[in-house]
C-alpha cells in the first residue's frame, strides 16, 4: 500500500503570490485584477471548497445607499485555486461599486470561472432586507463534463432561494 505523503509547497509556487508581503492597500473600486490563483495540487480529485464573506458591501446603483451580504462561494477546481487574501480584497473591492445584488453575483462567479476555469461554482448572495425584501441571487457554471453538467443542473433546479444561504449562515 502507497503512503500519501503531505509535501510542503516550495518558495518557488509561492513566488508568483504577491499579498502577504507588506502593507495591504484597500481597492477603492471594483477590481477582478486583485484576484489570485494557485496551482491545485490534487487536480484529479473531487473535493468541495467553501468561502463565507460575511462583510460583503456594494452600492445601490439607484440610489447610492450601501448594500449589506454574506456571499457564499462553493466550488471543486480544476488546475487552479483561488488565494484567499486576493478573494478577501476582490471582494472588498465592491464597497464603492454601484450594482444590483444579482449583478454582483454573477460577476463574481463570471470573475471566478475567468480566472480558475473551475469543474464547478456556484456563488449566493443572501443580502440583508431593504424596504422589507430579502434578496438571494444565484450564479453557478460547470464545465463541459457530465458529472458536472449533471450537478449543475441538479443543483440550479433544486435551488430553494435562501436555502442553501441559510443553512450555512447558521455556521456564521
Amino acid at each position: 500500500m502507497k503512503k500519501n505523503v503531505m509535501k510542503n509547497r516550495t518558495k518557488k509556487e509561492l513566488a508568483p503570490l504577491k499579498l502577504g508581503e507588506a502593507t495591504t492597500l484597500y481597492p477603492q473600486n471594483y477590481s477582478p485584477s486583485l484576484l489570485e490563483s494557485f496551482e491545485n495540487k490534487n487536480p484529479n480529485a473531487i473535493a468541495w471548497t467553501s468561502f463565507v464573506c460575511t462583510e460583503f458591501t456594494s452600492l445601490c446603483p439607484k440610489t447610492g445607499q450601501p448594500d449589506f451580504a454574506k456571499i457564499f462561494i462553493n466550488y471543486i477546481a480544476g488546475r487552479k485555486m483561488v488565494e484567499s487574501k486576493s478573494l478577501k480584497l476582490y471582494l472588498f473591492s465592491f464597497r464603492n461599486h454601484g450594482d444590483f445584488h444579482e449583478d454582483c453575483v454573477q460577476k463574481i462567479c463570471d470573475d471566478l470561472v475567468k480566472l480558475l476555469k473551475p469543474k464547478y461554482i456556484e456563488v449566493i448572495g443572501e443580502f440583508t432586507p431593504r424596504g422589507g425584501i430579502a434578496i438571494f441571487p444565484y450564479a453557478s457554471y460547470a464545465n463541459d463534463e457530465k458529472d458536472f453538467q449533471e450537478l449543475y443542473k441538479t443543483r440550479l433546479l433544486n435551488y430553494a432561494p435562501g436555502k442553501y444561504s441559510t443553512e450555512l449562515s447558521r455556521l456564521y
